[in-house]
């Protein structure tokens, strides 16, 4: 199926969020070392864009994943997987000619000069996604449109379905974007194609560190000024917590986002005007001179089991307040506390916390939220207290 026209209508609403892209069989170390050295692995499944519909779907919200996967095996497990959370997957397709990817990985972090990932995805069904072989009606008839820059740079065929997919258009969801920016994925090419991708949508998520990379743009006030476009900026700044920059700005699509839409920050008298420091202090300054209201959230104590797949769970934590119409400190906290669940897992999903024990949490005040650290086993804890304790 072609792209849809400019004035396509959408089907009635009927979910929250679909998230479209790559997603593969992943085999997890049984020890650590090097990955010539560990005699086995266990399976899991990995993609960013799948990994937030399943914690989105098991957070209790109606998630749909848009992919494509091989005939085989290692598909059946990864439709049969992400069904398992509670997501749709009536949209993926099956690629007879082309087999699904797997990726093996050692039990380092990414950031450690040791980590080691063998991917087997060149040629895979995914990379064979473009604007002709994906179903258009299912992909836009959620609130929410959840895309990353891993996509953009499987192919070229799959560059030109994020540019359709991201072009302004009469009824266009929300678009939410992870920059999600792999060096090892652009070698060759040109990464600041996902600089204009990132401008073309509404919601972006974005890392010090990759926009640095990437882009060459350090620090979280110059990220906003190469971003002037999106309502909303979450730029990840890792142990320092996040900043967003929040405004009503004239957007590249028709406001058709129902309850999903994203408006500056709203007012919290908890944190407001305090700063960052030894409390460790949510902040929400007054609106700057481009009519933007920043908040600043400060990242949690965790400790940490395997730093893999957290940056797709705190998208889905902000994704799932969003949707719930939450303040923004409040969106970011959530985001924190769905990627503390990750981080105290080895594989990249996990159940997240039950919503009313996340809310506790997230209405600690800045003193309380500052001293919380969390561990393995910390979601099944009965109340808030449990966790509560000095670093």
């Amino acid at each position: 199926m072609s792209g849809p026209a400019a004035g396509t209508a959408r089907a009635a609403t009927t979910t929250d969020v679909v998230c479209l892209g790559e997603s593969m069989v992943t085999f997890l170390p049984s020890q650590p070392g090097r990955l010539a050295d560990v005699p086995s692995f266990g399976r899991g499944i990995g993609g960013a864009e799948s990994n937030v519909a399943c914690a989105l779907a098991a957070a209790g919200h109606r998630a749909a994943w848009v992919g494509r996967v091989g005939a085989d095996g290692f598909g059946d497990h990864l439709v049969e997987t992400i069904v398992g959370y509670g997501v749709d997957t009536s949209a993926v397709r099956r690629d007879p000619d082309r087999p699904t990817g797997i990726y093996f990985r050692t039990a380092t972090d990414r950031g450690v000069g040791a980590h080691e990932v063998a991917y087997y995805r060149a040629g895979s069904a995914a990379s064979a996604m473009s604007p002709a072989n994906v179903p258009y009606e299912e992909v836009l008839a959620g609130r929410v449109l959840h895309l990353s820059g891993i996509t953009a740079a499987l192919s070229a065929d799959c560059l030109e379905l994020l540019r359709q997919l991201t072009a302004p258009r009469p009824g266009r969801p929300l678009v939410s974007f992870d920059v999600n920016h792999r060096p090892h994925l652009w070698r060759g090419a040109d990464a600041s194609v996902l600089l204009e991708l990132a401008r073309r949508c509404d919601l972006v998520f974005v890392g010090e560190d990759e926009a640095e990379e990437a882009w060459g743009i350090v620090g979280a006030d110059a990220i906003r000024a190469a971003l002037p476009e999106p309502g909303v900026v979450v730029v990840k700044r890792g142990s320092a917590g996040a900043t967003v920059f929040s405004g009503l700005r004239p957007g590249p699509r028709s406001s058709n986002a129902g309850g999903a839409e994203i408006a500056p920050a709203s007012r919290s008298t908890e944190g407001a005007g305090a700063e960052m420091g030894p409390g460790r202090r949510s902040t929400e300054a007054a609106p700057a001179a481009g009519g933007d209201t920043i908040t600043v959230v400060p990242a949690l104590h965790v400790d940490v089991v395997a730093a893999v797949g957290a940056g797709d769970a705190f998208a889905a934590g902000f994704l799932s307040a969003t949707l719930r119409g939450l303040p923004v400190r409040d969106r970011v906290r959530h985001g924190h506390l769905m990627a503390a669940a990750v981080l105290t897992v080895p594989g990249d999903l996990t159940e997240p916390p039950a919503r009313d024990h996340a809310d506790r949490l997230v209405a600690l005040d800045d003193e309380a939220w500052g001293r919380l650290r969390l561990g393995p086993g910390w979601t099944a804890a009965d109340r808030a207290p449990e966790e509560v304790r000095t670093p």
